[in-house]
């Protein structure tokens, strides 16, 4: 006996192997993605319209305090460098001042980072909210990869959150962009 599947607002991912619950809808290939408002590093409040035009790269990270959020900041600041009309977004529950404090002194000029400090219902919105273990309350690593209209081009919901993304299946669909058909 087979059980249809039903859509859910929890998603499993793991932490070092232990189980790990998402709550809200991570987006899919096709679909606008949900629009957000986040801190900068100046203090100021940026919205996913900031970018319009342009093809985003969301890189969404726990904390860039851990070794594998850096790493992933670092490797798509120097990916950035030769995108054209692509911004890359490091988003994560950091406060700006930290967030700006690590770009600067890893010399990373090519990402834009972004606090869910006043933004914190991005984490819902975009399924990627932790609801426990030790890291509840920050996010699931994931990328996601936006067309000039905030459509989904890619995502990438990391299975264990130790672990990074994959950079060149992310990077590679920027390459083929193709406008898709919107699943709204």
């Amino acid at each position: 006996m087979s059980k249809k599947k039903e859509a859910s607002d929890k998603v499993a991912v793991t932490l070092d192997g232990a189980p790990v619950t998402l709550h809200g809808r991570f987006p899919v290939v096709g679909q606008t993605a949900p629009p957000f408002t986040l801190v900068d590093k100046f203090l100021k409040d940026v919205t996913l319209q900031s970018f319009e035009g342009r093809c985003k790269i969301l890189n969404i990270v726990p904390s860039l305090d851990t070794p594998v959020c850096a790493t992933s900041t670092r490797k798509f600041n120097e990916a950035a460098s030769t995108l054209a009309d692509t911004v890359v977004l490091i988003i994560s529950a950091d406060l700006p001042f930290a967030m700006g404090r690590f770009c600067a002194s890893e010399g990373l000029e090519n990402v834009i980072p972004l606090s869910l400090m006043r933004g914190r219902e991005f984490m819902r919105n975009y399924g990627v909210k932790i609801a426990d273990s030790v890291l509840a309350g920050l996010t699931a690593r994931a990328v996601l990869v936006l067309d000039e209209q905030n459509r989904v081009l890619y995502t990438e919901l990391v299975d264990d959150i130790t672990h990074e993304p994959n950079y060149d299946a992310a990077l590679a669909v920027l390459q083929t962009t193709k406008p898709l058909p919107t699943n709204d």
